[in-house]
């Protein structure tokens, strides 16, 4: 497939600080490429750099074919941008909103009117086209934004924690639009601090300290050595008293990583140890309703296990 996204070796440095260090990876066309990492990382700096508004202290990067130091405006005509906060007008009803920005990107006669029919159509928004866009609840906020980032047909649209605030219902009928356009060719670039939202990309890239610690397919980022390691097997234990059993876990020197996973606690332990033994260290904590079996790591297992091997510096020198 077409590569519509090439980063190398990108790092931004502003005074003494480095809030992108030598970051690189490559998204093709149509896919949903899911950018995570915790507050202060690096994220946004990165999307800033690949819209073509901040320029790289050294790397480059190329997007659609584009360089983003030369060919920042040439970018910015072909990408849709949609922000954390609400960045709209908010005195502006939602048709006033969609005008609005279907004329910064030049349309204007039939060509505004028909681009213009078409995202209402496609967010739908049909029912609040005169509704004061302040007045919006936060989901249909969203889809308002959606559609201004998305008035003159974007190839790659840059979505910053889209679902950030927005209850569930809201946040899946925003991810089957994300799904359509994908599907319809459209590049997302999200960024989302929702493990399950990151399940549903195509590719997933997570940026630490400003270090991009891995990047790929979720698949296969479960199937790293590094994730469930060698001697080691991956449970889940069910329980009724997940925090009291989960505290006594901690207390067990032989035990890794052990954390709550909604009504369940994920932890390694090494495959020669007894289950008498692990049951019989839970004492007074391990309740009669207690099940255990293997389980494959998820997204959030593999971050938490990235993020302690780079803290520990066992795992990047």
């Amino acid at each position: 497939m077409n590569e519509v996204i090439v980063a190398e070796h990108l790092t931004r440095r502003f005074g003494q600080v480095t809030a992108v260090n030598d970051v690189s990876f490559t998204i093709t066309e149509g896919s949903i490429f899911g950018f995570l990492g915790p507050n202060g990382s690096g994220k946004s700096t990165v999307i800033r750099i690949l819209c073509g508004l901040l320029t790289p202290s050294s790397g480059c990067a190329k997007v659609l074919g584009f360089d983003v130091v030369r060919d920042s405006e040439s970018i910015r005509e072909r990408i849709g941008y949609m922000s954390q906060k609400f960045s709209l007008y908010v005195d502006l009803n939602v048709y006033e909103n969609i005008t609005f920005y279907a004329r910064l990107y030049g349309l204007s006669g039939k060509a505004l009117s028909d681009k213009r029919n078409e995202v209402i159509s496609l967010v739908g928004v049909e029912q609040y086209l005169y509704r004061i866009a302040g007045n919006l609840s936060g989901g249909w906020k969203q889809r308002l934004a959606l559609a201004c980032a998305l008035i003159h047909k974007p190839r790659i649209v840059f979505l910053d924690e889209p679902t950030a605030g927005i209850d569930p219902v809201a946040r899946r009928k925003l991810w089957d639009l994300i799904f359509q356009l994908s599907g319809e060719g459209v590049t997302f670039f999200v960024t989302t601090h929702y493990m399950d939202e990151a399940e549903r990309c195509t590719q997933v890239g997570y940026i630490y300290l400003s270090r991009l610690i891995v990047c790929g397919i979720p698949d296969h980022l479960k199937n790293l050595p590094e994730i469930t390691p060698n001697g080691m097997q991956r449970l889940e234990v069910m329980c009724s008293n997940t925090t009291e059993v989960l505290f006594r876990m901690r207390q067990l020197p032989y035990i890794q990583e052990p954390t709550i996973f909604g009504q369940a606690i994920h932890l390694l332990l090494p495959l020669d140890l007894e289950k008498e033994r692990f049951t019989r260290d839970l004492m007074s904590a391990s309740p009669k309703d207690m099940e255990m079996k293997v389980v494959r790591p998820t997204l959030e297992d593999v971050f938490v296990r990235l993020t302690f091997l780079h803290e520990t510096a066992t795992y990047f020198q």
